[in-house]
């Protein structure tokens, strides 16, 4: 079988295998002994660890560089949250994007790395099950697992794609040979979105609960049950199916809290919290999220447990970086790689200001965002920015201390007590993709959608049980990241506060945005919301407050809805015949815009 060396396009499908079979050249002599254009498929799916050699590659490629920075500026970069930084027109892609002066030869709009991801998948789905049948120690209920967590891991590339780009083209089917048809043309968002769901649907039950406690890694770094729950969750959501969205997002929070009770039962367990466990549950509202200290003066939200260390008890699916230990093979690497997309763009202790910056309305936003009865005891006012020296601190810092004693309710540019940057070209920063956090915040997204509008006695009867689930939810998250030992009535958050859907829905947003800043997530939530209201009102808002967009110009474009999508990659669409061009970036004459409600 001759391999093709295309990239672009439905072709990137096509060099997944290509690229796959060629990380394992170190093995042996198996591409020396063959031409490396011709690879016989036959002699190398043969054992179960040939198939555990591709999954593997697949969890490696997702930690490559090209995809990190993509999930970051894809998830981030558009948004409200950060603008240029000093350096930022060094790099002209990003300084670009940051602009709003995007078009299909910006380097942010190529997507061969996730294809390749894909491919990779699409091919263990296709070849593992002859490997089941000659080699006895791959089992059944052992292919039946790789099935599920490489259809897992081609869905969560797919759901970034139609994220970023709406339409994509769309198979599941291996591109191994070059007379197999690849210039595909894009299939609709809905449809994609469709078929993402079914597949998980389908093997859900067969994924991994729980992999072997020898390395507690792979709870966090692979996907799991948990995980593949938390992406169904996610993707009803996105569908308006708010009910399955409440059900997995429940069937999400049950699994961390029964792991969390197993944990606790466990001989020294209890000790090794650091606090009385009653006291923790009552701050959490009883949801396992990671707050191991609230005695003494320091707080937060175990910012380095989760962030550094990774393997919390909170996260459900991350990217591994940095401590020699290789997240997805049990094995030591010291080549292990670090994440350098973080330290480029958000800083390191050789450059503490990266191309990204926090928003210049950040101080603002301190009223906005943050709930002005406990704004200056909330932890994430620390460690998501520096006010005075302008820069990101979340996943650049290694460390950072929060010393409550210092903390006096008049502040209001509330400082760190202590920081400490990775050194440079040594982030090891995990990048989550999801954790419990971001799980109840879409349950109590969807909750607020199931809400009638209307002040009526029947209507108020119906909302009230949503309202309450929903500010319990939001109320837990907010909680936990208040620094105080002891909290007071005048800390907390206070149910009476909310009691409209539009009430809720905006305390939701804002607890989205403060939770999960800087985690690739805020652009995301406002193209959902802009597709939710048919409008891009949101975007406009968000968009508006940034300094480094031309304020006309951004007010005219964003009355698409095209516009909040990117464009399809110049080379793409060269390659790929099929491909119609995102009419937002053409030359804005197009009649074939979608016009916004």
């Amino acid at each position: 079988m001759t391999t093709i060396n295309k990239i672009y396009g439905a072709g990137s499908l096509c060099c997944g295998m290509v690229a796959a079979l060629t990380m394992l050249s170190s093995c042996g002599d198996f591409l020396e002994i063959k031409p490396q254009d011709q690879v016989i498929l036959e002699d190398f799916w043969n054992e179960k660890t040939d198939v555990e050699n591709i999954v593997n590659g697949c969890y490696n490629m997702l930690q490559n560089a090209d995809v990190r920075k993509r999930m970051m500026v894809w998830g981030e970069v558009r948004s409200d949250n950060v603008v240029s930084g000093p350096n930022a027109n060094t790099d002209a892609n990003l300084y670009n994007v940051l602009r709003e002066n995007i078009t299909a030869k910006n380097d942010f709009t190529t997507w061969d790395k996730f294809y390749d991801v894909i491919n990779r998948c699409n091919t263990v789905i296709k070849y593992a099950p002859g490997v089941a049948a000659v080699d006895p120690s791959y089992t059944q209920g052992d292919l039946r697992a790789t099935i599920a967590e490489v259809s897992a891991l081609r869905d969560l590339c797919y759901f970034y794609l139609i994220r970023t780009f709406r339409d994509v083209p769309y198979s599941s089917v291996a591109f191994t040979d070059d007379d197999q048809k690849m210039d595909l043309p894009a299939t609709p968002f809905e449809d994609v979105l469709d078929s993402l769901i079914l597949d998980l649907e389908k093997v859900k039950n067969d994924a991994v609960s729980r992999y072997p406690e020898t390395d507690p890694r792979l709870q966090t770094g692979r996907i799991t049950k948990d995980a593949i729950r938390a992406m169904l969750c996610e993707m009803y959501l996105w569908k308006k199916d708010y009910n399955n969205c409440i059900k997995y997002a429940e069937e999400v929070i049950k699994s961390k809290t029964d792991y969390f009770e197993e944990l606790v039962q466990k001989p020294g367990n209890r000790n090794q919290l650091g606090t009385n466990l009653a006291t923790l549950k009552a701050r959490t509202n009883g949801y396992p999220l990671q707050n191991d200290n609230l005695t003494g003066t320091s707080f937060g939200d175990a910012y380095e447990k989760i962030f550094v260390d990774g393997m919390s008890r909170e996260t459900i699916f991350e990217l591994f970086y940095g401590n020699n230990t290789n997240a997805y093979s049990l094995t030591s690497n010291p080549n292990q790689p670090v994440n350098s997309a973080v330290s480029s763009y958000f800083g390191d202790s050789r450059t503490p200001k990266g191309l990204l910056a926090p928003s210049e309305n950040m101080k603002e936003d301190v009223k906005n965002i943050y709930e002005e009865k406990n704004k200056n005891l909330d932890a994430r006012i620390y460690y998501n920015y520096g006010f005075v020296d302008g820069v990101i601190y979340k996943l650049a810092l290694q460390r950072i201390t929060i010393n409550g004693s210092n903390i006096r309710q008049t502040d209001t540019q509330p400082q760190q007590d202590g920081t400490s940057y990775y050194t440079e070209g040594k982030n090891c920063s995990q990048w989550i993709i999801y954790r419990l956090p971001d799980i109840m915040l879409l349950e109590a997204e969807a909750l607020c959608q199931q809400m009638r509008e209307g002040s009526d006695s029947a209507v108020i009867a119906y909302n009230e049980p949503l309202l309450d689930k929903a500010f319990n939810l939001v109320n837990a998250i907010n909680k936990r990241s208040l620094c105080k030992a002891v909290l007071q009535n005048d800390d907390t958050l206070h149910r009476a506060d909310y009691t409209t859907k539009n009430q809720m829905d905006d305390l939701v947003m804002r607890e989205r945005r403060r939770e999960l800043m800087y985690e690739g997530k805020r652009w995301y939530d406002l193209v959902r919301y802009a597709m939710r209201e048919g409008n891009t009102n949101s975007i406009m808002s968000a968009v508006q407050g940034r300094d480094d967009v031309n304020k006309d110009f951004a007010g005219n474009f964003f009355k698409k809805m095209d516009a909040i999508f990117w464009p399809y990659n110049f080379e793409e669409m060269k390659v790929n015949k099929n491909l119609v061009p995102n009419p937002a970036f053409g030359s804005g004459e197009s009649t074939s815009y979608e016009k916004t409600k």
